[in-house]
């Protein structure tokens, strides 16, 4: 049984009071589908496991706390998903609801980029610092998806050129720029593709030495023909199932991409800032990209992201008429404050080598836990960005997470068929709930056959 002390920071194992979704989170659910716009397959399609968790088997969250949320029936779950991998330091971290109260009572909002707060500008600087060459610059974000818009703006001012080379079953945001370069799924794009960049080339995304070796002479052939200004990359793939590539791959797109004098753009947002074990996990592989997004655990919680480059590259926005990429939100002072309060915590508590180490041993837990039950299935990842790959059957992990959710735990899936079960726990996790988990999630495949 947990002590006091653990409930009280969130580091508590599951506590269910009624099967979820219970009779509460029915009822937010009716009300939510009479007000919210309807997303995802027509009813008829709804239960197939190819698609998204139906109402049936959803729940509605009331509170959260380290690696625990709660929902409106009271169920305590373990949280092994941390929305999506963006809650780094886990829910309500004691620092970030300081940071964010003292900063509300000194400035809401200021006024962009014609009168900044102070956070904004040092936030700015902390990023650039962050960067590994001196002399960076950073445009400021309220999304993943608007710091890949920031990207692909860059890499036209500076090369003219209006062609991508982005990577099938990868993901970079919803909004039209980023989307035009998702290869995730191709219904995501399908109804706006009139819409969306035609100069973007999607390329096989490697997963071993041979596939590496075929694509770098696709992405070769590709930039030789002169349209690209653009190579977009996840330094690991992330929605499109945790795929780490094969050593060595990363530096030679980038050695391509600057022969043919292309940006290489790498989309940190999910592997960066300790998700994946490393500050930025493209520079642990040697590379230094001409341009970083980062976005989702910058914030502590609150919407905020970042597009850094390289100085001569960023230099590109000074243009004879005015060119500008902001928003009236963009480096508002309450997300800069919990963004400046993430990184302190991120440094101070050495959570990234504690993601790089635990994230190992978690891993090795998952598959000597599924060598002993007999299963043959694959583990892969780095830090605490790890997946359990299913087989490839289109849907299991969507059935998997439901089972999961009636033990009381929370996760994520993965794959363009959601065919990969996906772990992103809060860096600050308690060792033993990933632990407790391991039987949990062999039972369950057991379960499901």
């Amino acid at each position: 049984m947990e002590s006091a002390s653990e409930e009280l920071l969130g580091q508590s194992g599951p506590h269910l009071r009624v099967v979820p979704p219970g009779p509460e989170s029915r009822t937010w659910l009716t009300r939510a589908a009479r007000c919210l716009a309807p997303m995802g397959p027509l009813p008829a399609k709804q239960e197939s496991v190819v698609h998204s968790p139906a109402p049936g088997h959803t729940v509605v969250f009331q509170r959260g706390v380290g690696s625990n949320v709660f929902d409106v029936d009271g169920n305590r779950y373990v949280d092994l998903a941390a929305g999506f991998g963006a809650l780094l330091l886990g829910h309500s971290p004691p620092a970030v609801l300081t940071a964010l109260e003292l900063q509300a009572h000194r400035l809401l909002q200021a006024q962009g980029d014609v009168y900044p707060s102070d956070a904004k500008i040092g936030l700015s600087e902390r990023l650039c610092s962050l960067f590994p060459e001196p002399g960076a610059r950073v445009i400021l974000g309220q999304s993943g998806a608007d710091a890949v818009t920031a990207a692909l703006k860059t890499a036209v001012l500076v090369s003219g050129r209006p062609g991508v080379i982005a990577f099938r079953s990868s993901y970079h945001g919803l909004s039209y720029a980023p989307l035009a370069a998702s290869g995730l799924r191709e219904s995501y794009r399908a109804p706006f593709v009139a819409q969306l960049n035609p100069h973007v080339q999607f390329l096989d995304y490697p997963i071993d030495a041979n596939s590496a070796e075929r694509l770098l002479q696709a992405v070769k052939t590709q930039l030789a023909l002169g349209n690209t200004g653009a190579v977009l990359i996840e330094p690991i793939l992330g929605r499109g199932g945790v795929i780490v590539p094969p050593a060595g791959f990363l530096a030679q797109l980038a050695q391509l991409a600057k022969q043919y004098s292309a940006l290489l753009i790498a989309d940190e947002i999910w592997t960066g800032l300790g998700r994946s074990g490393e500050l930025l996990y493209s520079h642990s592989q040697g590379v230094t990209a001409d341009v970083v997004c980062l976005g989702k655990g910058m914030g502590g919680g609150l919407p905020i992201s970042a597009c850094i480059g390289r100085g001569e590259v960023m230099g590109a926005w000074r243009q004879d008429s005015e060119v500008v990429h902001t928003a009236t939100f963009a480096g508002a002072p309450l997300a800069c404050a919990t963004a400046l309060i993430t990184l302190n915590q991120l440094s101070q508590h050495k959570l990234i080598e504690r993601s790089r180490e635990l994230g190992e041993r978690f891993k090795l837990r998952l598959q000597q836990s599924l060598i002993e039950a007999k299963l043959s299935l694959t583990v892969r990842g780095a830090g605490l960005m790890i997946a359990v790959d299913l087989g490839g059957k289109a849907g299991a992990a969507v059935a998997l997470s439901r089972t999961l959710l009636e033990h009381g735990y929370l996760v994520s899936t993965g794959g363009g068929e959601r065919e990969v079960l996906v772990l992103t726990p809060a860096l600050t996790i308690r060792e033993e709930l990933l632990i407790e988990f391991c039987p949990v999630l062999i039972a369950a495949l057991q379960r499901l056959g």
